[in-house]
């Protein structure tokens, strides 16, 4: 019998990764039932109807009758918009610090992220540059800037982040070497890296990588709270990480320990 998960905890790592693979399950097939999400992951329905309902409420799926159905694209956009008003303040922060590390004249490569939008706002004192971008929105807000020179990524685009994927992009950023890579990230482990739920997302995230000299994470310290089921990338290929001050401590101590910078703002 499955332990009762109020006694575990309502964020415990086990109910988080469930979470993030039933989302998975219902981009990559479009629909999931409730008994069939039971049987995989070995728990009651009523606990699969509470991970949806959660879902549901993220913006993440639409319940039905039985399961529960992938977002529309019009609902998508809405969802997307929920996401970047979640902490904003500090998103707003570590925008304001990444925009710190770019200098004139760089090349820099943006990933599709809410935190890395809020970074674009701050590089109005740090043209000329020329961006590269699979990011839409970051393309949109690049357009208030003056001698910027943009780089759109070509490929599939994915509305949940509304930036493109796919081996086009790759195959892009395969004849680039640029300085910096302002990463975006679903989630941070202190053990396994930067992790994601969907393996598109985290293929992209990997080349953006690979075209990188070095690597600059944003990420708010709630996404620390969770972890995702693919592996993107280990926190030894990470130079910096923008964080905000809500970082558990114990999670500064462990990336300090594996040699990573951390700026907290």
């Amino acid at each position: 019998m499955q332990p009762d998960e109020s006694t575990i905890g309502e964020r415990s790592p086990l109910m988080l990764d469930r979470r993030t693979r039933i989302a998975e399950l219902v981009r990559q097939r479009g629909s999931v039932r409730v008994n069939e999400l039971a049987d995989i992951f070995g728990v009651t329905p009523v606990t699969i109807r509470n991970d949806l309902a959660v879902l549901e409420r993220e913006g993440v799926l639409v319940r039905d009758h039985g399961g529960a159905v992938a977002l529309p694209a019009t609902s998508a956009l809405i969802a997307f918009e929920q996401r970047a008003s979640i902490r904003l303040e500090a998103k707003v922060r570590i925008g304001a610090a990444a925009a710190q590390f770019v200098q004139p004249g760089d090349t820099i490569l943006l990933d599709a992220g809410t935190t890395v939008v809020e970074m674009v706002k701050h590089l109005r004192q740090r043209t000329p540059l020329t961006v590269v971008t699979n990011a839409l929105n970051v393309v949109i807000e690049l357009r208030h800037l003056n001698d910027v020179q943009v780089w759109m990524l070509g490929g599939t685009v994915n509305y949940a982040t509304f930036g493109t994927l796919g081996p086009l992009v790759e195959q892009s950023l395969g004849d680039l070497v640029v300085e910096k890579l302002f990463l975006a990230a679903e989630s941070v482990d202190s053990t396994y890296g930067v992790t994601d739920s969907t393996s598109e997302i985290a293929h992209t995230k990997r080349a953006l990588a690979r075209a990188a000299r070095r690597i600059i994470l944003l990420a708010d310290s709630s996404k620390w709270q969770r972890r995702g089921f693919i592996k993107v990338l280990p926190l030894e290929a990470i130079e910096t990480i923008i964080t905000d001050t809500d970082l558990p401590e114990t999670e500064l101590r462990r990336l300090e320990m594996a040699g990573v910078r951390v700026v907290l703002v």
